[in-house]
C-alpha cells in the first residue's frame, strides 16, 4: 500500500509546511473519535435506503464536518518527524478518519487486510497477532469462490474484533508482470477468474459489517517505479482486460470503497484520472461506493476532486494535505463547487450505511475463535496447492515410509509469507525472527506452522531428519540416507520491490544436488509467484504451495500423504525463461527513482498472461489453469445453446480414477476465424468434487462480454455474428473437446447495467 519510508520516492519527503498542517488537523481530529449515544435521528431508521439515509445526514452537516470525512490520517508515528496520529487512532492501523459523534457517524478505523488483519509497524515493535490467509494467488488457485467468501468473512470478523471497520482489500490487478512484487496479493492473470474470486472475498468481508476496499485501480502491475510509470494502453483493450476484472469484482461484491493506484494511466495519475474515475468507474460501471487514495498517491486538490477522488488517505504521505486547507481554499473561491464536496461525502456516508458500519458498531473486546479461523485458512490452502509434477505417481507418499529427509525452507519452524503493508503477524509470533529487512517492508515473517511437525504427524512410524540446506555436502548426505526427500524452496516477495524469477541463496543448486543424490525427491515451492525451475527434469514431484497462510503446514502434509487430493490449478502462467515474458527486462529497471517512464501495452493490449502466450505462439513451462490430481478425470458431452439470448454451455465430468478428487473443468471460447487479441478466453468453469466412478453433468452460463469486443469508440460491447469455437479441458493448453456454435450479433452499451449479468454458478466445495 505504501512506499518504503526512506529513500524510494523524493516527492514523498515530508515537508515542514505539510507536516504542520496535518498536525494541526490532527489536534481537533482526536477530539471527535467516538460516537455519541443513540439518538432519534431521522437517518437512524434502518428501513430507509442507504442513499436516503446518507442524504439526511448530509443535510444536517456543517461544512467543517463534511471536510472531516474526506481527510484521512496515518495510524502510526512517523520516524524522524514530530508527527503523531490522533489519539483515537488504533495501534498499528493503516488509517483513521474521524467520525461525527453529534450525528451518530462513527470514525473509520482502517486496516490493511487483503490477506488478514495487518499491523503497520513503523516505530514500535508492538504488533497485532492475527490469522493469515494464504496468498491471493493461493486462494485463486482453488478456483472456488465459496472458499474465497469464507476467507473474507473470517478476516472481516477478525477486523471487527480488532477494532476496525474498513479493510483494505482485496486486490484485483491482473498479473501482467510475472516478477511483480505484489502478485502474491492479487488473484490471477485472467479478468473472469480475478473478478469472481475478488467479488467473493468482498462479499465475505462485508458480511461482517466491514467496508471492503477493492484495489489498486488500475494497472498497478509492478513495484519498480510504481509512482513514476505511465501505462499506455488503448481504451478498448483496457476495458477488455484489467478493467473487466475490476468490473466483475464490483458487480459480484459491491464493495463500499475502491482505492486508486500510484501510477499514471494514459498520461494522468490514477487518483486524478477523469477517464478512469468519472467515465469508466462512475458512468460505465455504476459504482455506488467512494474512491479513496493509496497512501501517497494524491498530487492535487482541484484536479483530484473534480476527477472523482472522494477521500485522501493518510495525508502525511502526500506532498501536502491536499484535502485539508487547500480544499477549503478551493471551496471558498469556487474552484471546487460545494456540490462536488457534497457528492464526495454522500458516497462515503452511503457506504457506511450500506455495509452496516453505522448500525453495527465495532466491539474491540469481542472474542476471536482462532482455532476456527485457522481451519478456514487451512481449508483454503488445501485446495490452493497445485501439483505441478508427479513422475511415476511418486505422490501421494505411503505412510509406511521409514526414512524421510526434509531439507531447506526453515521447514522445521514455519511457512513463509509476503512482505509490505499486507504483512500479518501471526499468533505465536514470527517463527524465524531476524531475517530482515529491519525496516519496512520487512521483516520477513514465517508463520509458526512447521511442515516438519505436520509431516511427522502424518507418518508417525517414519524416521525424519531435517537439514537446513546451508551446508550442501551435509544436505546431500542426509538425502542419501532417506527413502524419500522433500525440499522446501522459498522466494520472499514484497511490496516496494519486484521479485526475481530465480530462487535465491543457491536453492537451485541445492535442489539439483539433492535430486542427484536421491532421485525420489519432491520440491515444495513457497513463492509469491512464478519461478524458473532449471532442475525440473531431475525431480519426481513439484508442488506449488504459494504462501500457505496460518495452518499451511497441515495442508501441505495432508496433500503429500494423500489425505487430501490436490485440486489447485494455476491462476497464472509459469514461464520457461525470461525470454518468454512480454518484457525481458523490467520496465524502468536501472532508472533513477525519480525518473518517469512509460510501460507500453499498446501492442498486445488485452492479451495478458496465457492470451499473450497464445498470441505469440510461446509454450510456457506450466500453462494457466494447469494442475494435476491423484485421480483421473474425463470430460465430454460438450454442448451449447442460447437461453434468452445468453450462451449456456453443458458438459459431463467423470472421475475415472480409483480415489476421490476434485476437477476444475474449464471452458474457453474464441471466434472461429480469429480477430480477437488471442485465440481463446476463459469463459467459465466448474469445480466438482467426485467420488471414484462418479460423473456429473453441469452447465456454465457465459457472460456475454466474454464473447464480445469493445468498439473503437469505447461505447459498446459488440459481438460479431458468426461461428465461435467452444473448448473444454483442464487447462488453457489442454483442451480435450471442442464444438462450433453459430451466434447472432449482439450489441450493448458499456454503461451499467448490461442486459445480462450472469456471474458464475455456485461452486461446490471440494473435500
Amino acid at each position: 500500500m505504501r512506499e518504503a519510508l526512506r529513500g524510494e520516492r523524493p516527492h514523498r519527503t515530508l515537508r515542514t509546511v505539510a507536516l504542520a498542517g496535518v498536525i494541526a488537523w490532527a489536534g481537533w481530529g482526536a477530539a471527535v473519535a467516538g460516537t455519541a449515544p443513540p439518538a432519534p435521528w431521522p437517518w437512524s431508521n434502518a428501513e430507509l435506503p442507504p442513499d436516503r439515509r446518507a442524504q439526511l445526514v448530509l443535510e444536517a452537516m456543517t461544512p467543517q464536518e463534511k471536510r472531516r470525512l474526506v481527510f484521512g490520517y496515518f495510524g502510526a508515528p512517523m520516524p524522524g518527524t514530530t508527527y503523531r496520529p490522533p489519539r483515537a487512532a488504533r495501534m498499528g492501523e493503516a488509517g483513521y478518519v474521524p467520525g461525527i459523534p453529534r450525528l451518530g457517524i462513527p470514525a473509520q478505523w482502517i486496516s490493511d487486510g487483503g490477506l488478514g488483519v495487518a499491523t503497520q509497524r513503523v516505530s514500535t515493535d508492538a504488533v497485532r497477532e492475527r490469522t493469515a490467509l494464504p496468498s491471493g494467488l493461493a486462494t485463486a488457485a482453488t478456483w472456488n469462490p465459496s472458499l474465497a467468501e469464507r476467507g473474507g468473512a473470517m478476516i472481516g470478523a477478525e477486523a471487527r474484533a480488532s477494532g476496525f471497520n474498513v479493510l483494505l482489500g482485496p486486490g484485483a490487478d491482473l498479473i501482467r508482470e510475472a516478477r511483480g512484487g505484489r502478485s502474491f496479493e492479487y488473484a490471477s492473470e485472467d479478468p473472469l477468474l480475478t473478478g469472481v474470486i475478488a467479488g467473493a472475498e468482498i462479499r465475505g468481508i462485508q458480511s461482517q459489517h466491514v467496508i471492503a476496499v477493492l484495489k489498486h485501480f488500475a494497472f498497478n502491475d509492478q513495484e519498480t517505479g510504481r509512482t513514476m510509470y505511465d501505462v499506455r494502453i488503448r481504451r478498448a483493450a483496457a476495458r477488455e482486460s484489467d478493467l473487466l476484472g475490476f468490473e466483475i469484482a464490483l458487480e459480484q461484491g459491491h464493495p463500499g470503497a475502491l482505492m486508486c493506484a500510484y501510477n499514471r494511466v494514459r498520461g494522468r495519475y490514477a487518483c486524478e484520472n477523469r477517464w478512469l474515475l468519472r467515465r469508466v468507474l462512475d458512468r460505465d460501471f455504476g459504482f455506488r461506493g467512494y474512491v479513496m487514495s493509496d497512501w501517497g498517491a494524491v498530487h492535487s486538490t482541484v484536479r483530484s476532486a473534480l476527477a472523482g477522488l472522494d477521500q485522501e488517505s493518510a495525508t502525511i504521505f502526500d506532498h501536502e494535505p491536499y484535502y485539508g486547507a487547500p480544499l477549503q481554499d478551493a471551496l471558498r473561491d469556487g474552484r471546487v463547487p460545494e456540490t462536488v464536496l457534497d457528492a464526495m461525502v454522500e458516497r462515503i456516508l452511503r457506504s457506511m450505511f450500506a455495509t452496516g458500519v453505522v448500525d453495527h458498531p465495532i466491539d474491540p473486546l469481542a472474542r476471536l475463535d482462532l482455532r476456527a479461523d485457522r481451519a478456514v485458512a487451512t481449508a483454503d490452502e488445501q485446495q490452493g496447492i497445485v501439483l505441478l509434477k508427479n513422475t511415476g505417481s511418486v505422490l501421494p507418499w505411503p505412510r509406511t515410509l521409514r526414512r524421510i529427509a526434509v531439507i531447506g525452507g526453515h521447514a522445521d519452524r514455519g511457512v513463509l509469507s509476503g512482505g509490505g503493508s499486507s504483512t500479518v503477524f501471526p499468533i505465536g509470533g514470527n517463527a524465524v525472527p531476524g531475517l530482515g529487512p529491519t525496516g519496512w517492508p520487512g521483516p520477513q515473517v514465517y508463520l509458526p506452522s512447521a511442515p516438519l511437525g505436520a509431516l511427522m504427524a502424518q507418518a508417525p512410524q517414519a524416521r525424519f531428519r531435517y537439514d537446513s540446506g546451508r551446508n550442501l555436502a551435509h544436505a546431500v548426505r542426509v538425502a542419501r540416507w532417506a527413502n524419500r526427500v522433500i525440499v522446501f524452496a522459498t522466494q520472499w516477495a514484497t511490496e516496494s520491490k519486484d521479485a526475481s524469477l530465480h530462487l535465491r541463496h543457491g536453492q537451485d543448486r541445492l535442489i539439483a544436488a539433492i535430486a542427484a543424490a536421491n532421485p525420489q525427491t519432491v520440491v515444495v515451492l513457497e513463492t509469491g509467484g512464478p519461478v524458473l525451475m532449471p532442475w525440473l527434469d531431475r525431480v519426481d514431484g513439484v508442488l506449488e504451495a504459494w504462501y500457505p497462510g496460518s495452518g499451511g503446514a497441515t495442508a501441505i502434509a495432508r496433500v503429500l500423504f494423500g489425505a487430501v487430493d490436490p485440486s489447485g490449478h494455476l491462476p497464472v502462467t509459469f514461464p520457461g525463461s525470461r525470454a518468454d515474458l512480454p518484457f525481458r527486462t523490467l520496465p524502468g529497471a536501472g532508472l533513477p527513482a525519480d525518473r518517469a517512464f512509460v510501460i507500453d501495452y499498446t501492442r498486445d493490449g488485452a492479451a495478458v498472461g496465457y492470451r499473450w502466450y497464445q498470441r505469440h505462439g510461446r509454450e510456457p513451462l506450466f500453462p494457466f489453469g494447469y494442475g494435476l490430481s491423484y485421480t483421473r478425470f474425463t470430460y465430454d458431452g460438450l454442448a451449447a445453446h442460447l437461453v434468452d439470448g445468453q450462451l449456456v454451455v453443458q458438459f459431463t465430468v467423470r472421475n475415472a480414477g480409483t480415489r476421490a478428487g476434485a476437477a476444475v473443468a474449464q471452458v474457453y471460447v474464441g471466434p472461429e476465424k480469429g480477430g480477437w487479441e488471442a485465440p481463446r478466453r476463459l469463459a467459465g468453469w466448474r469445480k466438482l468434487a467426485l467420488a471414484p466412478g462418479e460423473s456429473r453433468t453441469v452447465s456454465v452460463r457465459v457472460d456475454p462480454r466474454l464473447l464480445a469486443r469493445i468498439d473503437r469508440h469505447g461505447r459498446e460491447w459488440v459481438r460479431a455474428a458468426g461461428a465461435y469455437r467452444l473448448s473444454l479441458g483442464d487447462s488453457s493448453a489442454h483442451l480435450v473437446q471442442s464444438i462450433r456454435i453459430d451466434l447472432p450479433a449482439w450489441e450493448h452499451s458499456v454503461r451499467w447495467p448490461i442486459a445480462v449479468r450472469p456471474g458464475v454458478p455456485a461452486v461446490p466445495q471440494a473435500p
